[in-house]
């Protein structure tokens, strides 16, 4: 029996998608325990390419129960066109299981993200959209709407009421904005929730019963360390917990039923949207980082920062986690270049730091201390074991591990399930 957590070390769109598909092929259970539709994971198998949103890697194993739990808020209509979308391709989702605690995301939600984000101009945080922190905000406001109360007709006509009534008020005397349709709305929903229902399950008893029974479970989250809520660079952060602690929160199984946490990293940075990023490149190796690594976002198609890697970052990812091993991806992208940088401390003001800062506006004013290493020219594509490599690509892993203190237990060469080297000792049982 084995639990592993699988967290993005960075700002997310690590490849978290490859490496929980990998290993999903050793899970009798993946587990995606926060996030919504914000994210978006893409997956290569036999040449096909899945993008995924709201359902677990897992799903393309047929004998694997994909899970998402209760720390995750659902669009009903997104998932079920995921859905649709996978059984076009015949990919089975008989193995999907919904928790019924799960937050439910609202019309509302949607419109009063976007009209938010309009309103804080320059101050903005560069949110997709999709409704996700308003219906965070109203899980803790406690005015939420679970899938339980969708699949009760009664229950989901008083809570809507309610709800509505307020967010009604908003719309009008915030934002100069028409009503909403409480007509509309519990019409659409509930059409949702009756095509829902086989999948919708108690996710937490579930996840408990499979530890109990020395089950491999998967863990896995959405966007990656420095946005989380409260670890990572506030006010540019998700509205919940993609560090391996949300693994507890989000699924209900204690901290001490975790065996291991394995963090994903690329062999570069990348961030979406507004916030500091000391490690930047505004210039034609970040161009072309981005087109070689093709960074631009699954889920809404905007073009990533890109940057060098940052090994302060990967230090605190390691610290907040406890990650037990790294798995570095696309290291593909990086051959052809002269020389690597690695950002190995901050220069704040006139201080050299090697600790991330807590504060936003101190990260905001750091510059990159780097450290050069050769680059190579050879194509590692088809490289199967980390011996095949050239000697500056295993150098430059080498320097990864001693700088995060977090050896790595996988290297991705290509985004191909295939095509990733893995240390199996390091990820017993879970390996392809």
């Amino acid at each position: 029996m084995s639990t592993l957590v699988i967290v993005g070390s960075q700002w997310g769109d690590e490849g978290k998608g490859k490496v929980t598909d990998m290993l999903a092929e050793g899970a009798d259970l993946v587990v995606r325990y926060q996030g919504g539709n914000n994210a978006g994971h893409t997956v290569v198998v036999d040449g096909q390419e899945f993008k995924l949103h709201l359902i677990p890697s897992g799903i393309l194993y047929p004998d694997t129960i994909s899970v998402i739990a209760g720390g995750v808020v659902v669009d009903p209509s997104v998932l079920l066109e995921e859905i649709a979308g996978l059984n076009a391709r015949n990919v089975d989702t008989a193995g999907l299981r919904v928790s019924q605690n799960a937050h439910v995301i609202m019309p509302y939600h949607k419109l009063l993200d976007a009209l938010e984000e309009e309103t804080r101009g320059d101050g903005k945080i560069g949110t997709t959209c999709r409704g996700i922190g308003p219906a965070y905000v109203d899980k803790v406001h406690r005015c939420g709407i679970r899938i339980s109360d969708l699949l009760d007709p009664k229950t989901f006509e008083a809570r809507l009421t309610t709800v509505l009534q307020d967010k009604n008020r908003v719309l009008q005397r915030i934002y100069n904005h028409e009503p909403l349709s409480f007509d509309d709305i519990y019409a659409s929903y509930s059409q949702l929730a009756d095509r829902l229902r086989d999948y919708v399950a108690d996710t937490t008893q579930l996840v408990s019963e499979a530890n109990k029974a020395g089950k491999n479970i998967l863990f896995e989250g959405a966007q990656g360390t420095l946005l989380d809520i409260d670890q990572g660079t506030y006010p540019f952060v998700t509205s919940s917990h993609p560090i391996a602690g949300g693994a507890c929160l989000g699924t209900g199984i204690g901290p001490t039923d975790i065996d291991s946490v394995i963090g994903i990293t690329k062999a570069y940075t990348t961030r979406v949207g507004e916030g500091p990023f000391p490690v930047e490149l505004k210039d034609a190796v970040g161009d072309r980082l981005r087109d070689a690594g093709y960074e631009y976002g699954t889920t809404t198609g905007r073009p990533r920062r890109c940057g060098w890697v940052d090994a302060v970052m990967l230090r605190y990812a390691a610290a907040v986690n406890g990650l037990g091993s790294l798995a570095v991806t696309k290291m593909d992208v990086l051959t052809g270049l002269d020389e690597i940088k690695i950002c190995i401390a901050y220069k704040y003001r006139d201080t050299i730091i090697d600790k991330f800062p807590e504060r936003t506006d101190v990260l905001a004013e750091c510059e990159p201390v780097y450290e050069v290493l050769q680059g190579w020219q050879e194509d590692i594509t088809d490289a199967v074991t980390a011996e095949e490599l050239p000697q500056a690509a295993r150098l430059y892993v080498a320097r990864l591990e001693e700088l995060s203190g977090v050896p790595a237990s996988m290297i991705s060469v290509g985004p191909a399930r295939a095509q990733t080297i893995v240390n199996k000792h390091l990820l017993s049982p879970f390996h392809a």
